[in-house]
């Protein structure tokens, strides 16, 4: 199982409009053309930034500051540039900021292809460099929690164990996320393989509390009905 990609529409598409002389019924319409191209940089970057954010609130990740952070300074720079030197469209300016901010996640993905296909020195070489692209916090455990699932996968649970630990621990670990339940199930399924059987049932639970109506939760239950009835 894997951590999923997530990504959300922001729309580009701004229509204002203003009656001129209300007496004589003349309207105007104010469209994105008419508009400074550094404006429409700027508002393309900040609804950019407050979806995702919204985003990843209503996926319980958390709001990220270096995300923001990021965003801000690339779309800064778009509109300094699009006011001073040249037009840039908002659609090739939306796909670099994609791009750039999403470079993490993207590479995840990337990863996990090769997992699939069995490319597993492709995937850990894909893993690495994203954890080498300063990652935020959640990111960083996305990639762990994958590179892990890619070692139980190529039955190296020893090191799928310690790399799962190194994912779940320190800083905030925010409940109801589903890296979390994905995160506790795979290191359950390492600790029962390298005889861990206390702590494999303490990650089972973790992954039931952590989002009781995941796939995760629901074979973490199943996982702990075999164990129970491997001991009657």
């Amino acid at each position: 199982m894997r951590v999923n990609l997530y990504s959300i529409n922001v729309p580009l598409t701004l229509i204002l409009s203003f009656r001129m002389n209300p007496e004589r019924g003349e309207e105007r319409s104010l469209s994105m053309d008419s508009l400074p191209s550094g404006l429409i940089i700027s508002l393309t970057g900040l609804l950019y930034i407050a979806g995702f954010e919204a985003l990843f609130f209503i996926r319980q990740q958390g709001l990220s500051a270096q995300f923001a952070i990021e965003n801000l300074i690339l779309t800064a720079v778009g509109a300094a540039i699009a006011f001073t030197a040249f037009t840039i469209h908002p659609a090739l300016f939306l796909a670099a900021l994609y791009l750039l901010t999403m470079r993490v996640r993207l590479l995840i993905d990337i990863g996990n292809w090769f997992t699939r296909r069995r490319s597993y020195s492709k995937a850990f070489a894909v893993y690495g460099f994203a954890l080498r692209l300063f990652p935020d916090r959640a990111s960083r455990r996305a990639v762990l929690i994958n590179r892990g699932l890619a070692e139980l996968t190529m039955q190296k649970s020893e090191m799928a164990y310690r790399t799962l630990k190194e994912a779940l621990s320190g800083g905030e670990l925010r409940r109801g996320a589903l890296y979390l339940a994905a995160g506790y199930y795979n290191l359950g399924i390492a600790c029962r393989r390298t005889g861990r059987d206390l702590e494999a049932v303490q990650c089972f639970n973790e992954a039931k509390s952590a989002m009781p109506n995941s796939i995760y939760a629901y074979a973490s239950e199943r996982a702990l009905k075999e164990d129970w009835a491997g001991k009657r």
